[in-house]
């Protein structure tokens, strides 16, 4: 029997949220400097490079300053409290996404079952995108992208296809919003959604001439 989906943010946005939540919480203070990348890999369990991806998207943020030679240093309590504040208003999101994966154990007992309800709803994108935008695309990623092992922001994939990624599916696992730290593997599936054009757009940026959507 195959595995089911399992539906779950990237690590390094978790811990991420985790550390802004405790400088809100003022458990941090500005100035203060916090665990060393190595110590914070120990603490949350991770590897060296998820504590660093945690590290890069509080820095993106100028919530911390991490310069080498002096660790990571808390820099923006307000900024901290945006980012907070930003998650908040996205609960509504992640309480659909729960639902979903509520629905998905109740309803899908093997993995082939939740393929074929998604297919269909991809055979259908064609029909409602006028009148719902946030119908997904999905295309698989093979082995002629030129952007494997490469992440989604250094791509500029936004810019350049004008597309928003809202998951990734690798293996056995779908990656709900996975952000711009998320890399590319040959096998994976992408779901993004955007205007009609955009999914030629990034069938052309990552050069795949096949894939899995179909109109009616």
């Amino acid at each position: 029997m195959e595995k089911k989906i399992q539906i779950k943010q990237p690590k390094y946005q978790v811990i991420a949220e985790d550390i802004a939540a405790k400088i809100v919480e003022k458990k941090y203070v500005v100035g203060e400097k916090i665990y060393a990348r190595s110590s914070l890999a120990s603490q949350y369990s991770v590897s060296s490079e998820t504590a660093r991806r945690a590290i890069a998207v509080l820095q993106d943020l100028n919530i911390v300053e991490a310069t080498k030679g002096s660790g990571v240093v808390i820099v923006s309590y307000e900024n901290a409290a945006k980012y907070i504040q930003r998650l908040t208003g996205v609960k509504s999101i992640r309480d659909l996404q729960k639902q979903l994966t509520d629905s998905i154990d109740r309803q899908i007992d093997e993995l082939h079952h939740f393929q074929d309800t998604l297919g269909e709803m991809v055979n259908r994108t064609s029909r409602y995108q006028s009148i719902n935008p946030f119908v997904p695309f999905q295309i698989d990623i093979t082995d002629n992208c030129p952007f494997l092992s490469k992440n989604v922001g250094e791509i500029n994939f936004w810019q350049e296809t004008g597309a928003t990624i809202i998951g990734i599916k690798k293996d056995h696992e779908l990656i709900v919003s996975p952000g711009p730290y998320a890399t590319l593997s040959a096998g994976d599936t992408l779901f993004f959604i955007g205007k009609e054009e955009c999914y030629s757009n990034v069938k052309h940026f990552l050069q795949l001439e096949s894939n899995n959507f179909q109109s009616e």
